[in-house]
């Protein structure tokens, strides 16, 4: 009897985004503790923010946190502000099988364009943007006040 295949949910619950902080936490090790994860969580779904979950089993393998935005530049479009797969299980395709659903939820709420931003420095997560068809194409410049 194979595994069965990886799905993809919407976090809808208190109990869903605490499923994730171990995984959230890989990506983002400033968040302390899963309270405040789900405190972040909570304030953010509030302002649109979505987090996708692909499971294998019960288990949460691979996360994305995404918003719809509108601007000039783009239009509407699918902004990810997180991206992660489980460190032990990289290469296993849970990364590209979560930017395929990534670009069908884009496709799904009438979008042209997925967005994300990555550090000058993360030449892995360049390497698998390129592979799944992302293309770098502008500099982000920040300044802390």
């Amino acid at each position: 009897m194979g595994m069965a295949k990886p799905v993809t949910a919407i976090a809808e619950s208190e109990a869903d985004a605490r499923r994730c902080f171990a995984l959230m936490k890989q990506l983002r090790p400033h968040l302390a503790t899963e309270d405040e994860f789900v405190a972040r969580w909570k304030r953010q779904v509030a302002d649109g923010y979505h987090l996708m979950i692909l499971t294998s089993g019960d288990q949460p393998v691979a996360l994305a946190g995404y918003r719809i935005q509108e601007n000039l530049v783009y239009g509407r479009f699918l902004y990810v502000d997180d991206l992660v797969s489980e460190n032990a299980a990289r290469s296993s395709g849970y990364g590209s099988q979560l930017m395929e659903s990534l670009k069908a939820q884009t496709r799904r709420q009438g979008c042209e364009k997925l967005v994300l931003d990555t550090a000058l420095t993360n030449s892995l997560g360049q390497r698998f943007y390129f592979r799944n068809g992302l293309l770098a194409t502008a500099l982000r410049f920040s300044v802390t006040v």
